[in-house]
């Protein structure tokens, strides 16, 4: 798709009023066929068997151990489900679930027809409402307008989803006459959310609790078996897992490097306290991190970049708890 997109990264603070973002850094799992439902449903750690044409879950792919291969956000589309994720995660994810689709009646391939944008801001839903029928909302977060399928984003700041083939988007992101950033920026918005973004690198190495996936609806707990639900349930009933998903913020004079790690003060001396999965570094410096570290930080605890000791990490506030009632 030839579409012109802005050069600058900006912070959070420095964000315009409405903006797009080219999510050409996203695609999909597309699961078709007789048993997709079934099949899925055995696989993922959400309630598949709920999914409609209208409603949007959020779920993880395990591997039997319970450790994540990705994160999704699940839509129907053309009566195929979508599990809708970084490119990053998709290959991985892809050869497993085929390992064990060969017993069932289902079709799973990559999405390479379909193209994905972001709206976002506060005029957004404004602005859709004038080149669309009917626009998604929190009580119905997919609508399919033609054969542009919108999908609402709730959180901080509401999102939308655009998803389509190119010569289409490009008409109506055309029409918008909106900045474009690139998908760069998708990254700082989901760790403002506190939505995991998994690599190839970090494929299987967390269960879903570590994601906080529990907390953003990520889990069915009353589904019944899945690949990797004992250890899932485990950690949840028995209370084992002691690392969590954070959303970071530092201030940074170099760039982060791309296998840097966070440390954490123990009196004197420093150690590693965890794994950064994503981040987005601003041009004025302000970087923004998502990783995974022990779970009982507090106010208290120092934290650092180790490639850049001067550095000091603050942990911002998530959208959601992670407190269990």
């Amino acid at each position: 798709m030839s579409i012109t997109t802005e050069t600058n990264l900006p912070s959070l603070d420095e964000l315009p009023d409405t903006f797009l973002v080219s999510l050409d850094n996203y695609s999909a799992i597309s699961l078709t066929g007789e048993e997709q439902t079934s099949y899925l449903q055995g696989q993922v750690t959400c309630d598949v068997n709920s999914s409609s044409d209208n409603n949007l879950l959020i779920g993880a792919h395990c591997n039997a151990k319970g450790k994540v291969f990705s994160a999704f956000r699940l839509i129907n589309r053309n009566a195929a489900h979508l599990l809708i994720q970084p490119k990053a995660s998709i290959s991985g994810s892809i050869s497993e679930l085929k390992k064990f689709g060969v017993f069932a009646k289902v079709d799973i391939t990559p999405t390479d027809e379909l193209n994905f944008f972001a709206l976002i801001g506060e005029q957004a839903t404004a602005i859709l409402q004038e080149h669309f029928n009917q626009i998604p909302d929190s009580l119905t977060p997919v609508v399919q307008s033609n054969t542009t399928t919108l999908v609402y984003v709730a959180g901080k700041q509401a999102r939308y989803l655009l998803i389509d083939e190119s010569p289409v988007l490009e008409n109506i992101i055309g029409k918008l006459n909106l900045p474009i950033y690139n998908s760069t920026l998708w990254n700082l918005l989901e760790i403002n959310e506190g939505f995991p973004q998994l690599s190839s690198v970090y494929s299987g190495e967390y269960v879903p609790q570590m994601l906080n996936l529990q907390a953003i609806n990520g889990i069915s707990f009353t589904k019944g078996c899945y690949l990797g639900q004992e250890t899932v349930a485990r950690m949840q009933y028995l209370g084992k897992n002691k690392r969590a998903l954070y959303s970071l913020r530092t201030l940074l004079t170099q760039p982060l490097e791309s296998d840097d790690v966070i440390e954490k003060q123990l009196g004197e001396n420093w150690r590693k306290a965890g794994d950064i999965l994503t981040s987005y570094q601003a041009d004025n410096g302000h970087c923004y991190l998502q990783a995974v570290l022990n779970s009982d930080l507090d106010d208290s605890t120092a934290l650092r970049i180790k490639s850049q000791p001067e550095s000091r990490i603050t942990v911002q506030a998530l959208p959601y708890s992670l407190v269990t009632e």
